[in-house]
């Protein structure tokens, strides 16, 4: 029986598995990085040792740092998570080989796994539905998805529709995958159009039985990685599910599997499917299935690595299962990272952690609390907010409200897209596949905004929009998923004014002199007071003038520049403190909790939340900066160099690439020029708004070849 248990991973994952141990009676033992030593999964293990560095490569990448970890703590097995070594069959094998039990697939099955080609030869004679596979060298026909031979989570893949364009993309896709994976080699499939991504969870003993515990639905994704999965899919008929879990059984078989893994299908328009991957390890979404189950598969896991059996039959499902990835990204910037210190995280109406709700409600998986910093150094994933309830209607609703409700404050994070996806009619009908959010550019904007104002007067969803633009960009340019509710603009109205009464009465509430004075007296009553912000959806100034009883008598607020929109009669002010305004309207009361970090506010209400910047009133000079300048949208290491000095460029023409929270961000040239300077080489770490690379105007636009 296992004993202690060193889990070789980090945060949300980490914090999973303790819990499951904590049930079970057995010891834990954490690892962490430089950046994660004040982390939750350290404070809550039995035993932490330290691994001196920072990068995965340095520390959670180390199989040998880790196994001594376990040496040193006695810990008598390992769990890799899911991520870093999970797949990694050399670390498997050398775990086993330490004398520790390992809580996973045999090695043999995860190195026949982790090579994509060398499975579908194998699970193509076993008798599995496959798509063919290329060279890409032998492609002649598009659309075509371009792989990464190794690994998984989407990492090296490309859609590709032009052959003009599939050079570059192979080269891309190659650099992703190695650097990744530590294994370059890549292949081509033909790209189903509308399909859905559908996958079978496996649970497999030492004694011959394989289990299926339904699918799951995962085509909701951003660079070809998961955002929102749910069980049962709403496509998927009884006789679907048959034959996938069908083909799962086999998979699994044929590889000699023993533990918890997934089997990946494409499910196209018509019904039929085909296999994509096997994952073999725990996947991020394994919560909806244990929500649709009742089925710890932690637990499972850890009782088959010690030789128990499985129970003949699956548990028998119920209800609909929802989850969402929180991350720490800008969808509205070409999903840009964002990091920080996360200073406020709760999400309200939560009844379980790592585990599923008694009854309809939330389930939270997460690794990061009030005061936690999101470093640059791993991937964007905040947690995971997953709902339970008998119907799938029932599940969205509860799961969006929660999210428009939550408090996430510090970083940027794609919690409003979220939400939009979960409201979106599409979405309530079932209509999902992996084209889902380019099909719907609305879901990009801001929860509070004054689209929905603009959509009311006629724009549509068919309307182009910029995404890789700026998050200002997008509330110009709003599709129809943006319409949820009335009065959103007058929602993020009252949300800039709370921001400026709460900050003028946490003013006065501080105040040395004079603190008796109510905020906003003038000696001229007809002076307004005005504040001026910067927020996602452009710069805001908000005017206001108390009258000599006390009482809101004039109030404005400009979004973007633009001349304000008819804000109506100012509103009765019930209540202005520091962290919380109330307001009526028309016989409505409606509240704002604002929450101060130096000139940030937050501002939330039940209909979603705003980031405002104060603006000084008398702006110091700012350093200059040499026109043409392109900067680091955050901190990173620069990966290619692509251009020289003197080299000219055509708009769009990628200058360098930025690597960072484990993704490749390319850098483009805004418009065509000439590249005057570069200022940064490849490997060079840098920090945001380090000048990477000049541009000047060129009077011929035709680039170098």
């Amino acid at each position: 029986m296992i004993r202690r248990l060193l889990v070789a991973n980090r945060g949300e994952i980490a914090r999973r598995v303790f819990a499951t141990c904590r049930a079970m009676g057995i010891q834990t033992v954490a690892v962490c990085s430089d950046a994660d030593s004040d982390a939750l999964h350290v404070a809550e293990a039995d035993y932490a040792v330290r691994l001196p560095g920072n990068t995965p490569a340095e520390t959670y990448l180390r199989a040998d740092l880790l196994i001594e970890a376990a040496r040193r703590t006695g810990a008598d097995a390992i769990h890799p998570g899911y991520g870093f070594l999970a797949e990694n069959a050399d670390f498997a094998r050398a775990v086993t080989d330490a004398g520790l039990t390992w809580v996973g697939p045999p090695a043999k099955a995860i190195a026949l796994m982790g090579d994509k080609l060398a499975a579908k030869a194998l699970l193509t004679d076993a008798g599995v539905p496959m798509l063919p596979t290329h060279d890409p060298e032998q492609v002649t026909e598009v659309p075509v998805l371009v792989k990464a031979a190794a690994g998984g989570g989407g990492r090296g893949m490309r859609v590709v529709r032009d052959r003009a364009a599939l050079a570059e993309a192979v080269a891309a896709a190659r650099r992703e995958a190695a650097a990744a994976f530590g294994d370059g080699t890549v292949f081509c499939e033909r790209y189903v159009e509308g399909a859905r991504h559908v996958e079978v969870q496996v649970l497999a003993d030492a004694h011959g039985t394989v289990l299926t515990l339904g699918e799951r639905e995962c085509s909701i994704q951003r660079r070809h990685q998961k955002l929102v999965e749910e069980s049962p899919s709403p496509a998927v008929t009884p006789e679907i599910r048959e034959r996938l879990c069908a083909a799962a059984v086999v998979a699994a078989r044929a590889v000699g599997y023993v533990g918890a893994g997934t089997v990946e299908f494409l499910l196209a328009p018509d019904g039929e499917f085909f296999f994509l991957e096997m994952n073999t390890r725990l996947q991020v979404e394994h919560p909806v299935t244990e929500c649709v189950t009742g089925a710890d598969l932690v637990r499972l896991q850890l009782l088959v690595a010690e030789g128990a059996p499985l129970p003949a039959l699956p548990p028998a499902p119920g209800g609909h299962a929802i989850e969402v990835r929180l991350c720490a990204e800008d969808p509205a910037a070409d999903w840009l990272p964002s990091t920080g210190t996360l200073h406020r995280f709760a999400v309200p109406g939560v009844s379980a952690e790592f585990r599923p709700p008694s009854g309809p409600g939330l389930r939270l998986d997460s690794g990061v609390r009030d005061g936690s910093v999101v470093s640059v150094h791993y991937d964007s994933l905040l947690a995971k907010l997953i709902a339970w309830a008998p119907t799938r209607s029932e599940a969205a609703r509860l799961l969006a409200d929660a999210l428009a409700r939550a408090r996430v404050h510090g970083v940027t994070t794609n919690r409003d897209l979220l939400v939009r996806v979960l409201r979106h009619p599409a979405f309530l009908a079932g209509d999902t596949d992996t084209g889902f959010l380019d099909r719907h550019p609305g879901v990009f904007a801001p929860l509070l905004s004054d689209v929905d104002l603009r959509v009311a007067s006629g724009r549509s969803e068919a309307e182009p929009n910029a995404r890789s633009g700026s998050a200002a960009s997008h509330p110009s340019q709003p599709g129809t998923g943006a319409v949820e509710r009335p009065g959103a603009g007058t929602a993020l109205r009252l949300a800039c004014l709370a921001a400026a009464l709460a900050g003028a009465a946490a003013r006065r509430a501080a105040a040395p002199v004079l603190g008796s004075l109510p905020s906003g007296w003038r000696n001229v009553p007809s002076g307004p007071q005005v504040v001026g912000y910067d927020s996602p959806v452009g710069p805001v100034e908000v005017a206001y003038r108390f009258d000599r009883t006390g009482a809101l008598a004039d109030w404005s607020v400009r979004v973007g520049g633009a001349e304000d929109a008819d804000a109506g009669p100012p509103p009765t002010v019930v209540r202005a403190c520091g962290d919380r305004v109330e307001f009526e309207v028309s016989g409505v009361r409606r509240g704002f909790d604002v929450h101060r970090v130096g000139k940030v506010s937050y501002v939330d209400s039940p209909e979603g939340s705003v980031v405002l910047v104060e603006r000084p009133r008398f702006p110091l000079p700012v350093p200059d900066i040499t026109p043409g300048s392109l900067v680091a949208p955050l901190p990173g290491v620069v990966g290619r160099v692509l251009v020289t000095v003197g080299q000219r460029v055509a708009a769009g023409d990628t200058l360098l690439t930025l690597e960072a929270m484990k993704l490749e961000h390319p850098v483009h040239a805004p418009a065509a020029g000439v590249v005057a300077a570069l200022p940064v080489a490849a490997g060079a770490q840098v920090e945001a708004g380090a000048v990477l690379a000049v541009l000047t105007p060129d009077p011929d636009p035709t680039p170098d070849s």
